[in-house]
């Protein structure tokens, strides 16, 4: 497999556990540099201890640096604000973007759901962590049976959510509710993201409902659980938490949804735990390590693209 270079953006919680994950996991991916805008941080200071080259005043700081040339690939960590002035500045330049912001200038990409589609884009957008999370489960139902509606509740340890979440949780809710409807296949999603500050901290948990039309509910258990192995190929730590749960509405019994109106078919009940691997967050930060393990897999398929 070809080697290909690639650098981050960003040295926060993300892109230190990211920078970690391609150091000591990647066989087709080389660091050639994280960027920051913070000398003293703590992903910075890892990452010139590991020999990588860093950048302490942003990418148009590394843009200056010999590495910037051979550099294929940059991984968005920051943004969603500052993510669109960093597309500006190496789009011109040819450069691939795994954005992993909320800023989705590119498409939305979840790797087992649509990332054959967006292989040859410039831009490609993450989603968010709870869009990762729960997409597969709406793909995978929409693949037996059409998905009306659909709705998702991610909850994560607020140890795990730093200033960055916590300043995007709008931009959270709604890009997840655009990623359940464009790549899941829902004609009407919802998103909501709740912050647990129990203690000790819990791991990430998803609940994902759909509503689909009547159809054997076999085959859509079956449909779930093969897309949760294949989530599995690269977020480990990715498993239902119980079985999924069925019930039936019909003309006797309506289900009556807000500002959608009366369904009649077949409900799931999909709930989902997601460990992380704690290459630099502690495992219960699930969240974060589904977000740069898709990012990593989507940097992988776009190097089979290429060789």
């Amino acid at each position: 497999m070809n080697k290909i270079k690639c650098a981050i953006i960003g040295s926060g919680n993300i892109g230190t556990d990211l920078m970690l994950k391609i150091v000591n996991t990647s066989e087709s991916l080389i660091l050639n540099g994280v960027i920051g805008i913070d000398p003293e941080s703590e992903g910075l200071a890892m990452a010139k201890s590991l020999g990588i080259p860093i950048s302490s005043d942003g990418l148009k700081g590394f843009i200056e640096m010999d590495e910037y040339q051979d550099t294929s690939i940059f991984f968005d960590a920051t943004s969603a604000g500052a993510h669109s002035m960093h597309h500006d500045l190496i789009a011109k330049d040819g450069k691939q973007m795994i954005d992993l912001t909320p800023a989705a200038i590119g498409p939305y990409c979840v790797p087992v759901v649509n990332l054959s589609e967006h292989l040859k884009e410039q831009n490609v957008n993450m989603v968010t962590c709870g869009g990762q999370a729960t997409i597969p489960m709406v793909a995978a139902v929409n693949q037996i049976s059409s998905v009306k509606y659909a709705e998702i509740v991610a909850s994560v340890s607020s140890r795990s959510a730093g200033p960055g979440t916590r300043a995007n949780i709008d931009e959270f809710t709604q890009t997840t509710k655009l990623g359940l409807e464009k790549v899941g296949g829902a004609d009407k999603a919802k998103a909501i993201i709740v912050l647990n500050p129990a203690e000790p901290p819990l791991l990430m948990r998803n609940t994902v409902f759909t509503l689909c039309d009547p159809v054997d509910q076999e085959l859509v258990q079956n449909s779930i659980e093969s897309m949760v192995k294949r989530v599995q190929s690269y977020v480990p730590g990715y498993r239902l938490k119980q079985e999924v749960q069925f019930e039936r509405f019909g003309s006797n019994n309506p289900c009556l949804i807000p500002g959608y109106g009366q369904f009649e078919g077949l409900k799931a009940s999909i709930f989902l735990e997601v460990e992380g691997a704690g290459h630099y967050l502690p495992k219960y930060a699930g969240n974060l390590d589904i977000m740069t393990s898709a990012a990593m897999g989507t940097a992988h398929e776009l190097i089979k693209l290429s060789s």
